[in-house]
């Protein structure tokens, strides 16, 4: 969200995996992604066709993620229909990046990170820090 101010200029659509996100944020149109992880190989396959169906649905140039499973599922069904694609970490891990980071890293157009440490990483920038 503290990306928006930045975005207002582009036509958005947000996913997340909480549908009260978009209420909270006054956010009309928000597509809603069930939540995963590494340990729920069935709810991952979901999200990832959910995600899919999604980019397939609103065809955007660009696909920009900032979490984590779900996120990632995003940047892939970005890369498969020939999206551009940013990840962007969180602030939830300043000590290494997330095992999403990593694999966002090999996937994504453009790895960045909020950690200036973490950019000495191969395909990792660091532009400065969100917060």
């Amino acid at each position: 969200m503290l990306l928006r101010p930045t975005l207002e200029q582009y036509d958005v659509r947000f996913a997340t995996t909480d549908a009260a996100l978009g209420r909270q944020r006054n956010i009309s149109q928000v597509e809603v992604l069930p939540d995963c992880n590494k340990d729920q190989p069935f709810r991952s396959m979901l999200c990832a066709l959910a995600a899919l169906r999604i980019v397939l649905r609103h065809r955007p140039d660009t696909v920009l993620s900032t979490g984590a499973a779900p996120g990632l599922m995003c940047i892939i069904a970005g890369r498969l229909t020939g999206a551009k694609t940013m990840w962007i970490d969180s602030v939830a891990n300043g000590e290494e990046l997330s095992m999403c980071g990593k694999l966002s890293r090999r996937l994504a157009h453009v790895c960045l990170t909020q950690w200036e440490h973490l950019a000495a990483q191969p395909r990792v920038d660091y532009r400065g820090a969100v917060l």
